[in-house]
C-alpha cells in the first residue's frame, strides 16, 4: 500500500528491494555524523532486523519521489512493555542531500496519520541534541521537548546529549 502526494512524492511500505538503498542513507549518518549513535556500520541483516520486524502497527515506509529513494520513515515500539502499546518511536531519515526539500514535513504528517489509523496516543522522537534540523522539524509540527539526557552517548570523540520530543496524537 501507497500514497500519493499531488507533488509526486510516495510512500509505500518497505520490502526487500528497499534495503540496500535504506542501508546506505543510515550507514552514511553512522559514519559521518552524529545523528546515529551507531559507531560501525551495520550489515543488510541488521537492518533487515529493524525495518522488516514484521509487527503489523510498527511499520517502516520508504520515502519516493518519482521512483527515488529520497530515505524512510518509521515507527518503532518505544518501549517493550505492554503499557507502552499506544506509545510509537518515530524516527526519519533522509538521504543526504534531500534535505531542505519538504521530505521531511511531509514524512512527518504522513506518519502522523497512519499513527493515529493505527490507534496509537502519542509519538515520541528522540535525537541528539546536535540535530538542530531534526529538533527544528518536530517543534515546527507540534511536538514538545520532554526530556533531555546528557552526556548519554560518546561518538568522534565528544560526549552527546539526546532530547526527547513527544506529541500527543491520540484523544480516546
Amino acid at each position: 500500500m501507497g500514497r500519493r502526494l499531488a507533488n509526486s512524492l510516495h510512500f509505500a511500505e518497505i520490502s526487500e528491494e528497499h534495503l540496500a538503498g535504506v542501508l546506505d542513507i543510515y550507514n552514511y549518518y553512522v559514519l559521518h555524523t552524529t545523528v546515529s549513535f551507531h559507531t560501525e556500520p551495520q550489515t543488510l541483516d541488521q537492518m533487515r532486523q529493524a525495518v522488516l520486524n514484521g509487527d503489523p502497527r510498527f511499520k517502516t515506509y520508504v520515502i519516493l519521489q518519482n521512483e527515488e529513494l529520497h530515505g524512510y520513515v518509521l515507527i518503532t515500539r518505544h518501549k517493550n512493555k505492554e503499557a507502552y502499546d499506544t506509545s510509537g518511536e518515530v524516527t526519519i531519515y533522509l538521504k543526504p542531500g534531500s534535505g531542505g526539500q519538504g521530505f521531511g514535513g511531509q514524512s512527518l504528517q504522513f506518519i502522523e496519520e497512519r499513527a493515529v489509523e493505527l490507534g496509537f496516543h502519542v509519538l515520541v522522537a528522540t535525537v541528539c541534541a546536535d540535530n538542530e534540523p531534526s529538533r527544528r522539524l518536530f517543534a515546527k509540527h507540534g511536538f514538545e521537548q520532554s526530556a533531555l539526557f546528557k552526556e548519554i552517548g560518546s561518538k568522534f570523540g565528544r560526549w552527546l546529549d539526546i532530547v526527547s520530543y513527544q506529541k500527543i496524537i491520540g484523544r480516546t
